[in-house]
């Protein structure tokens, strides 16, 4: 079994590979980083709906991916941006705005994990993660 040293990339390219296949739904290994991004990503209508799911002594993260009324994809682009080998660190007066606002960045911060709005109405910088639109 090869072990993921990048654990947020993983999940990243199983979301993207399931949108560029069209499926529905898509299990990713669980850790709390990536129910945080889940949730982020559900808050801003990019994903239907996340679960975890226990399976013996590891947990599960199923994403429902969302497509629109004639099967477009919701998602288009999803890119790692901070990467182990290169972190991306961005105070709130800089922090980037993805498609003037038709996409997202999704930061973690001191007050946790959020999109680049988020952080500049709540002044905080932090470690972009990733980009999507």
């Amino acid at each position: 079994m090869a072990v993921v040293t990048d654990a947020i990339g993983d999940m990243l390219t199983r979301i993207r590979n399931a949108v560029n296949i069209d499926e529905e739904i898509v299990d990713i290994p669980s850790s709390n980083l990536k129910v945080e991004i889940s949730k982020v990503l559900k808050e801003e209508g990019f994903i239907k709906k996340y679960s975890v799911l226990s399976r013996g002594a590891k947990n599960l993260l199923r994403v429902e991916l969302k497509y629109g009324p004639e099967g477009e994809r919701v998602i288009s682009k999803i890119k790692r941006v901070s990467k182990p080998g290169k972190r991306v660190y961005c105070t709130y007066k800089n922090m980037p705005r993805i498609l003037n606002g038709f996409g997202i960045a999704i930061v973690s911060t001191c007050k946790g994990i959020m999109t680049s709005y988020e952080a500049r109405k709540s002044r905080v910088g932090g470690e972009i993660l990733c980009e999507v639109s």
